[in-house]
């Protein structure tokens, strides 16, 4: 129910369409770099899924990550505007319930986005290097992983909107952990487990132990994120 009362409330908002015009643009990315760039991927000796995430996924990531950072904003800020989070309080509703609505709502609309790059992805690589053995499998696992790795930055996002009344601040602080994210080198472990530098991360570029001590770290993140997220309602609440 809850879920279903944050959709309605982003009629007007714009959440979808950024969404969906921000997933076409993403898509585009490797389809455009094949298109002008054929020759240079088409000589490499590697899996096509690996050539063309190799290639693209870093300016995909981005996008993504700063999408994420502005649904949450967009979430949060109909909240705050005109009051009407005051409103929300005097239903039989918590705040963590409803901060966990819009959890669900943002991790679906992560899941269109991935499902449309997916798409880009098995598309130029049937378009470009012919039908492949396992490419379906290939292709579920990385984006299966990119999803898992977007869940710590998705909970911290809404955190973060949901403590700034003023939507610029969030959405300001969030940009700043996007650029100082691309600028963490992947060789360093430590570093690259910042909630907003995983998101970087491909599978197909990971060895076996890597991707999982990438996948564990992203699960315990999550759930970090989550737990921080209730503690910081519950004392937000206590000050008002």
């Amino acid at each position: 129910m809850i879920v279903s009362l944050e959709c309605k409330k982003l009629k007007r908002t714009g959440f979808k369409a950024a969404f969906f015009g921000g997933g076409i643009l993403a898509a585009a990315v490797p389809a455009l770099n094949m298109a002008f760039r054929s020759e240079a991927y088409l000589s490499m000796d590697a899996p096509p899924v690996k050539i063309l995430l190799n290639a693209n996924w870093q300016m995909m990531a981005m996008l993504n990550v700063l999408l994420i950072v502005a649904g949450a904003c967009i979430l949060y800020h109909i909240e705050y505007a005109d009051h009407a989070i005051r409103k929300m309080r005097t239903l039989p509703f918590s705040e963590s319930a409803v901060f966990f609505g819009k959890t669900a709502v943002l991790v679906s609309a992560c899941i269109l986005l991935l499902a449309i790059e997916a798409a880009s992805i098995f598309g130029c690589s049937v378009h470009w290097f012919g039908p492949a053995a396992g490419l379906y499998r290939e292709i579920l696992k990385n984006f299966g992983f990119f999803l898992l790795l977007m869940l710590p930055a998705i909970l911290l996002s809404l955190a973060a909107a949901s403590v700034c009344r003023n939507m610029w601040t969030a959405l300001g602080t969030g940009v700043v952990c996007v650029f100082a994210a691309t600028m963490i080198p992947a060789q360093n472990f430590a570093l690259s487990l910042f909630p907003f530098a995983l998101p970087f991360r491909t599978f197909s570029d990971l060895s076996g132990s890597a991707a999982r001590n990438y996948a564990i770290a992203g699960a315990a993140e999550t759930v970090g994120a989550a737990a921080l997220a209730i503690l910081i309602l519950k004392i937000r609440r206590s000050f008002e």
